[in-house]
């Protein structure tokens, strides 16, 4: 395999609604998509990478940045047996594992196309139907929480989702599980806490979460070992987890009991595999994360997600969730079970919808 070119396409899609976390609220989706043409077959890929540095130190530009000036050198014209190969080619680059994640994505995308697979399979995906979640952000009122809960269960998902931050936390969870006393119910925290908020987290107990999700800081792995060892309920590390010698000291550490794996974060598909496969040595179930991908990233996220250790909901969710339309076709649906079909195409299985996105394209380069 050879990669020939890149090109980088900075699409702009308004969500349908608001998605708000503790770190701000976004309306507009600025996405970095990563055409790599490597023999003659166009992959895709997506690059993560927020409008601002909140979730994650890497931003859209800097993405951008880091493909053109170092990835793109380094990969330019190189013979690889695999998209496997494509993450030790680049070591020499530290950090930046979204713009790593979101090259590596397209040349894999690329490589199943050429062999002419289902990229689930060429991963090693067991799975035909994933069970979804969902992921809620934080709402103007209570009301307005259950009416959303309300509808995401209506519509089949089968665990729910809920952003917290400090004033908003064990309220909306208390009415949420008198409401819906029975269903799967965790929450998200991004970061917001601290171990000062130690009794208010232990409030949260009393209504059988299935998860506490990154409660406290993005790059603080002792203090949720400290934390974990005084809760009950598993936390779930997401922000904290960026590598493989992470997710291993996590686990050693006794940090957290389960993992959420985003294929941007961990830096692509051979950093994600290897984090799925420690957690799955050590008894400890992942499920995957979502970033308000479009329809490219969402489909990477299904491929992933088929692993044998992604045994909880994930956030892979209904392309109408969140877009007017997507930019891919078909669309990605969620049954009335509130599961998603695998697609059996070739590489991604979704064909991206080449017209819409050069409409929504704002800033495109190719780099040859």
């Amino acid at each position: 395999m050879k990669l020939r070119t890149l090109t980088l396409r900075e699409i702009r899609m308004p969500l349908l609604n608001p998605f708000e976390t503790s770190f701000g609220s976004v309306e507009l989706r600025r996405i970095l998509l990563i055409e790599a043409e490597v023999d003659g077959v166009a992959g895709w890929g997506e690059c993560v990478a927020g409008e601002t540095p909140f979730y994650s130190p890497e931003t859209i530009e800097t993405a951008a940045h880091i493909i053109r000036d170092f990835i793109w050198p380094i990969l330019k014209d190189r013979d690889f047996d695999s998209a496997d190969d494509v993450w030790n080619l680049l070591t020499r680059v530290r950090g930046h594992e979204m713009a790593k994640g979101g090259v590596e994505a397209a040349l894999w995308d690329a490589e199943a196309r050429i062999k002419n697979v289902p990229l689930a399979q060429l991963l090693g995906g067991v799975r035909k139907e994933l069970a979804t979640g969902v992921s809620i952000g934080i709402k103007p009122s209570l009301d307005d929480l259950v009416a959303a809960v309300e509808k995401e269960l209506a519509a089949g998902y089968q665990r729910i989702k809920i952003k917290i931050k400090p004033g908003w936390d064990v309220e909306p969870v208390r009415r949420l599980r008198e409401r819906f006393p029975l269903i799967r119910l965790m929450v998200d925290a991004n970061s917001a806490y601290t171990l000062a908020d130690l009794p208010l987290l232990q409030q949260l107990e009393a209504y059988h979460l299935m998860m506490i999700e990154q409660p406290l800081g993005w790059d603080d792995l002792y203090s949720h070992v400290e934390l974990q060892r005084k809760l009950q309920t598993p936390i779930c590390l997401d922000e904290c987890i960026h590598t493989e010698e992470q997710a291993r000291a996590a686990l050693a550490l006794r940090a957290c009991g389960i993992i959420n794996i985003k294929l941007g974060r961990v830096g692509g598909f051979n950093r994600a595999r290897r984090v799925h496969d420690i957690c799955r040595q050590h008894s400890i179930p992942v499920w995957c994360g979502g970033m308000l991908e479009s329809g490219i990233g969402r489909a990477h996220n299904i491929a992933l997600s088929t692993l044998p250790n992604f045994t909880l909901p994930g956030d892979v969710s209904a392309s109408r969730r969140y877009w007017q339309q997507d930019i891919i076709e078909p669309e990605v649906e969620v049954s009335a079970q509130g599961t998603i079909a695998v697609p059996a195409g070739a590489g991604i299985g979704y064909a991206p919808l080449l017209d819409r996105i050069e409409r929504l394209t704002a800033v495109k380069e190719t780099l040859s």
